[in-house]
């Protein structure tokens, strides 16, 4: 009876220790997808085929997301789906009739290729059953996630693979605690799309203090032109504050609503990225790391050049036909498009 007592205190401790860092602050995980939004935008395709399952040359849009959550070391992956979502959890499991029929051919290439997104990171599933908005998508992550800080990924957005934004995002939060999230500076008309931050300057030139958060501003009354993209990373002190926030923008509870709460609260309760790595054009650098992508494939069957690529690739210009200003944003390919 003692020695059971005994090794349980040591697997308690050792989980405490693998929960937190070497100076005992929590460590950031586990990764949140949300993607049980219907893709009423992208629709009649979106019909029968979940829009992150939408391919993105030659993967799916949710692939490219997990795959950054697991290069930035977070291989603990829950997805908040929906009914209609199934495609997802069969993507990223075992498709044993199609390896074996691979396998038979001894075509190891596409073997690799198939049974890469089973093998990216251990992906656990809990459904949302009502689409009551993001920060209840979030919620619904509580038990799972328990009292660690977490990130939170949309698929809507997608990251350069090249682009350490969210390993970045980690330290940022280990380092001021809170909340973050990643900003982006946008033209004006844009603004009232997205989720807008209200921001102060901080010893740091890619980090701001957030000071407001609102949800989908009104054209003319934006706190700034700085908007929030599809990357946070968590205090679990929002749980709490989502599960008392009322429905907001649109009829659903907001996360951004549940951030501005935990933000009046605590001065210093949110932090945001604004990027300044590198000096890259990301939406460029996407744009062009996918033409490349798509070059490969072609070139694979036998189609050595498309005109069209070529000239995305030389003017390095967005899906929506303009340049993003150099260094400004890790904001690759944003599939809010119209």
């Amino acid at each position: 009876m003692a020695d059971s007592a005994a090794a349980s205190k040591v697997t308690e401790a050792q989980a405490r220790a693998t929960a937190n860092g070497t100076d005992g602050r929590p460590r950031v995980t586990k990764a949140v997808i949300p993607a049980a939004g219907l893709g009423t935008r992208f629709l009649p395709a979106t019909k029968a085929t979940p829009k992150e399952m939408l391919p993105i040359v030659d993967k799916p849009a949710i692939q490219y997301v997990v795959e950054e959550a697991v290069g930035a070391g977070l291989s603990d992956v829950l997805m908040i789906t929906g009914r209609s979502k199934r495609s997802i959890e069969d993507h990223f499991d075992r498709a044993y009739e199609v390896e074996e029929a691979l396998a038979a051919k001894d075509d190891t290439d596409k073997l690799a290729l198939v049974q890469e997104s089973s093998q990216l990171a251990a992906v656990h599933y809990v459904r949302q059953g009502d689409p009551k908005g993001l920060g209840h998508a979030v919620l619904c992550a509580a038990q799972h996630v328990g009292s660690q800080p977490f990130a939170v990924l949309l698929g809507d957005d997608l990251i350069d693979p090249a682009d350490p934004l969210l390993i970045r995002m980690i330290e940022v939060q280990r380092r001021y605690g809170g909340s973050v999230v990643a900003l982006m500076e946008v033209e004006p008309e844009q603004v009232s799309q997205y989720g807008c931050a209200a921001i102060s300057p901080t010893a740091e030139s890619d980090v701001v203090e957030v000071t407001d958060l609102v949800e989908k501003p009104v054209p003319g009354d934006a706190p700034s032109r700085w908007i929030i993209i599809g990357r946070y990373v968590c205090d679990p002190a929002v749980f709490e504050v989502l599960r008392h926030t009322p429905p907001g923008r649109g009829g659903e509870i907001q996360l951004t609503d549940a951030l501005r709460e935990l933000a009046r609260r605590h001065r210093s309760g949110a932090a945001a990225l604004i990027g300044g790595f590198e000096p890259l054009n990301g939406v460029a650098d996407l744009a062009v790391h996918m033409v490349d992508r798509l070059g490969h494939r072609l070139a694979a069957v036998g189609i050595a050049s498309v005109p069209q690529l070529d000239g995305l690739k030389r003017t390095g210009r967005s899906a929506r036909g303009h340049r993003r200003p150099p260094g400004r944003t890790r904001l690759q390919i944003d599939l809010h498009l119209p």
